[in-house]
């Protein structure tokens, strides 16, 4: 086998997507993944620290993306407009860089490891977007509420972007998924 293997990360990810989907992410080992993909294992290793990395590659990076956007949003914007604009933007990113959205969300959803590790990966988004929202003026209480918020609705606006595939670009699911939410708290508002 040469040394070198052209593609080789995408056919791992490729063989332990189609190995999870058919059997499940806790009955597939790296070695079924190796095999599937007819590498080795020291290629894996040059690619992914675990099998769970298949999966999270790249998510340690989310936070600054996030918190980026959100610094980065119009001047102009308050709090919590500039976060559904980072929002926004970040899902425009994922939506280019991130393969087979749809099938990873149906793995993770089906695996309570998986779950735990999407909601650690969220909790550290979730810090980093409070620090961007008080650097944007909010106050500490407003900026960890509102940092909240944002993941629910990153994360609803994410479930729906992969169930339509075909359908909008991601950044009109944000904003229906805010507008949802702002619709869902008007009654409370109006009781002021």
């Amino acid at each position: 086998m040469p040394r070198w293997e052209p593609s080789a990360e995408d056919r791992l990810r490729e063989a332990a997507l189609a190995l999870f989907l058919a059997r499940g992410y806790e009955n597939v080992t790296v070695a079924d993944i190796t095999q599937a993909a007819g590498l080795t294992r020291r290629t894996f290793s040059r690619y992914f620290a675990d099998k769970r990395d298949v999966l999270f590659a790249g998510s340690d990076r989310l936070p600054q993306v996030v918190s980026g956007a959100v610094a980065g949003a119009d001047a102009g914007l308050g709090p919590a407009e500039a976060l559904l604009a980072g929002l926004a933007d970040t899902g425009r990113i994922l939506a280019r860089t991130v393969p087979r959205s749809p099938e990873r969300r149906r793995i993770v959803a089906g695996s309570p490891e998986l779950q735990e590790r999407e909601r650690t990966k969220f909790a550290a988004v979730s810090d980093s977007l409070t620090g961007a929202l008080r650097e944007r003026g909010a106050t500490e209480s407003a900026a960890r509420m509102l940092a909240e918020v944002g993941i629910a609705v990153f994360r609803a606006a994410f479930a729906r972007w992969t169930e339509e595939p075909d359908g909008a670009d991601f950044p009109v699911y944000i904003h229906e998924a805010a507008a949802e939410l702002t619709a869902a708290l008007a009654p409370v508002a109006e009781r002021d």
